[in-house]
């Protein structure tokens, strides 16, 4: 059975005996086993009212689900010409310095005027394939939200070698977060397992050693204020939501993070005081070997004009 609600097709059955990604192909042949794993991933899946994301479960047999589908995408992203901050750029890769706001790849409820389609229109759609044809040329990702530097691949090979990369954790990335709170100790290392959240499909969540995937961020306080703190993040690894969820974890939720922070106060920002209405996150270095000709890259951005402003407020 199915029901559409808005932009989400939710199919509902019975489950099958067998690994519970293999039940739900054999109940909905017309999605792949793969399809079906990246949708469970993203807790799309509920099993008796519950969001449910094992995917190699074995007892779930009989049990009633519910799949939600999100709406097609267009089948290839498009080419618009929209602005871009480049730092470096060669045959091979681009560096981009993300504004916030702009979003990384096409998806559902933002199908155009993303990162991928500004990329398209500047390399002539010369960007590398592995990523899709939604992903052209996308190795890794920061939220919509957050500002800063990432790296994308205009050929296959600069694709597959900047994975290898990454896989290894040979990859340089620093952050500046700025928290609520002030961190004691100023310097640590917050090591967790890091999954989607099994209450809210929407956040990633702390979780037991079991289960999600290993998260390794080291931290440090650059300032203090009175109630906040500047703080550099270094990933050591590069989970979906990191710093946000480790920060939240150890009590320091950054400024402007509705979805990790239960109290957020509402910071104030430039002469007409508005409001800070993002998490206060930026990419600011990434370091790396080039995957094609061995060089030794590192790059720096300074720190946004709204997040510069914030900070400005925060000293008074």
């Amino acid at each position: 059975m199915y029901a559409m609600v808005g932009e989400i097709t939710t199919l509902t059955g019975v489950l099958g005996a067998g690994r519970l990604d293999s039940a739900l192909a054999a109940a909905l042949p017309q999605y792949s086993r793969a399809r079906i794993q990246a949708l469970i991933s993203d807790a799309a899946l509920r099993i008796n009212g519950q969001i449910f994301a094992d995917a190699g479960s074995k007892k779930m047999s009989g049990q009633k689900f519910e799949l939600n589908i999100p709406a097609p995408v267009p089948d290839k992203a498009i080419a618009q010409d929209i602005a871009l901050d480049i730092v470096f750029e060669d045959e091979h890769l681009i560096i981009v310095n993300k504004p916030a706001g702009l979003v990384v790849h096409p998806a559902a409820g933002h199908s155009d005027g993303t990162l991928v389609n500004a990329l398209l229109h500047h390399c002539h759609g010369k960007l590398s394939g592995i990523g899709g044809v939604q992903r052209p040329g996308i190795v890794h990702r920061i939220d919509k939200d957050t500002s800063g530097l990432l790296v994308v691949a205009k050929s296959d090979a600069a694709h597959e070698g900047l994975a290898r990369l990454f896989a290894a954790h040979d990859i340089e990335r620093k952050y500046i977060a700025i928290v609520s709170g002030i961190p004691a100790p100023p310097a640590g290392t917050v090591r967790t397992q890091i999954g989607r959240s099994t209450t809210n499909r929407k956040k990633m969540a702390v979780l037991p050693d079991s289960k999600g995937r290993h998260a390794v961020t080291h931290y440090r306080m650059a300032q203090a204020f009175a109630k906040t703190a500047m703080v550099e993040c270094t990933l050591e690894t590069g989970r979906t939501h990191q710093v946000r969820v480790h920060m939240a974890h150890i009590g320091h939720p950054l400024i402007g993070d509705s979805v990790y922070s239960n109290r957020q106060n509402h910071y104030r920002i430039g002469p007409n005081q508005a409001k800070f209405d993002r998490q206060a996150l930026h990419a600011a270095s990434l370091g790396f070997i080039h995957p094609i000709t061995g060089g030794t890259l590192r790059f720096e951005c300074g720190i946004p004009e709204d997040m510069q402003l914030l900070l400005r407020q925060l000293q008074l």
